[in-house]
């Protein structure tokens, strides 16, 4: 256990169980949402840094594995309302009524089930990042051609959901929500275990990838990414081990979107904008790649800065992203934590000539 969770990582967790517990205590309710919601973003930058961080996939397309897995818990919470709809239709969303549906669509059966929708917010990202890892990774395709193709998925899923005829709301997505499980979600409650939940995942989800990092299958991962050619020679199957933590990392992203979906309380194709998967990696970046607790920690800086800049001086945020961006790439290779690790190595006593 001690080898699972080191100095650094209690640190973050035990900052994170305080921050949970005094919450409800100082902040006022509208705010827990938000800070609900930041803590989601901090596990999609752990699931980024999980497969970029140790084993060198640039992922460009974590923000489409995010969105699918919100999209799957936004049609759940769009069946919980049922005949209480505009169009009051216990069998279809609004939306479907104001398109003129007959019927509810085959990919929709099932989503009436919490359970059915929280699987299939872990088993369709997963799916889709296995598919196509499977195939990337036996073409080895790798480096930037890797992340240009996932950039690209990212985009043709934008463009789809975007169409009406696709079933997920068009460009409105899908919103007024209601209720979870039978708990508004307007009530201070529901808001307070929404990010109680938000808070275990991230946590979960560390030591998760903790594990697999300290594990043999990381030491591969870490092989694969500093010296793929030379891995490969000696026997490993590359292009398993990437499959495995790239599906992983998809999986950990769709959790977050599930997550994040009842507490902003809508899921549009927006969510799938290329600019928001460029920008989970700044997180890492500026956090520091390839240490897991410096990529959460990176993504709750860059998002609260984000928050206070487009509130206060909303012209500036795409300026200061992209100075961030900078900053990391000529000043900060390592990241925060990077630079407090430097500061807090010793530094070498000066000899004294007797």
């Amino acid at each position: 256990m001690t080898r699972l969770i080191d100095r650094r990582t209690g640190l973050f967790l035990a900052a994170l169980a305080l921050a949970t517990l005094a919450a409800p205590l100082v902040l006022p309710t509208h705010l827990i949402p938000l800070m609900g919601k930041y803590l989601c973003y901090a596990l999609l930058a752990v699931a980024l840094d999980l497969c970029w961080g140790y084993a060198g996939i640039l992922s460009l397309g974590h923000g489409a594995f995010f969105a699918l897995g919100g999209y799957a818990m936004g049609m759940h919470l769009m069946r919980e309302i049922g005949a209480r709809g505009v169009y009051a239709n216990p069998d279809l969303p609004d939306f479907m009524v104001f398109l003129g549906y007959d019927h509810l669509p085959w990919f929709w059966w099932g989503f009436a089930s919490f359970p059915y929708a929280a699987l299939m917010a872990l088993v369709v990202p997963g799916l889709l990042a296995f598919v196509f890892g499977w195939f990337a990774f036996r073409s080895r395709v790798s480096g930037v051609y890797l992340s240009i193709i996932t950039q690209a998925l990212t985009y043709a899923l934008l463009l789809a959901f975007f169409r009406n005829e696709m079933g997920f709301g068009g460009n409105n997505g899908l919103t007024d929500f209601r209720e979870v499980l039978g708990f508004s979600l307007s009530a201070p409650a529901t808001r307070l275990a929404l990010f109680g939940l938000s808070a275990a995942a991230l946590a979960g989800c560390l030591i998760l990838a903790r594990a697999i990092v300290t594990s043999k299958a990381g030491k591969v991962l870490v092989a694969v990414r500093d010296a793929e050619s030379r891995t490969r020679f000696l026997g490993y199957r590359v292009e398993g081990y990437s499959v495995f933590v790239f599906t992983v990392s998809a999986m950990m992203a769709g959790l977050a979107g599930a997550l994040y979906v009842p507490q902003v309380g809508i899921i549009n194709p927006g969510e799938f904008a290329p600019a928001n998967s460029i920008e989970i990696v700044v997180w890492v970046a500026l956090g520091g790649r390839g240490t897991l607790v410096g990529a959460a920690l990176g993504a709750l800086v860059v998002v609260a800065l984000k928050s206070w800049l487009t509130a206060t001086f909303p012209d500036l945020w795409l300026f200061a992203l992209g100075g961030l961006f900078i900053l990391v790439t000529l000043a900060l290779p390592n990241g925060l934590l990077g630079l407090a690790a430097r500061f807090a190595r010793p530094r070498p006593r000066a000899e004294v000539s007797a």
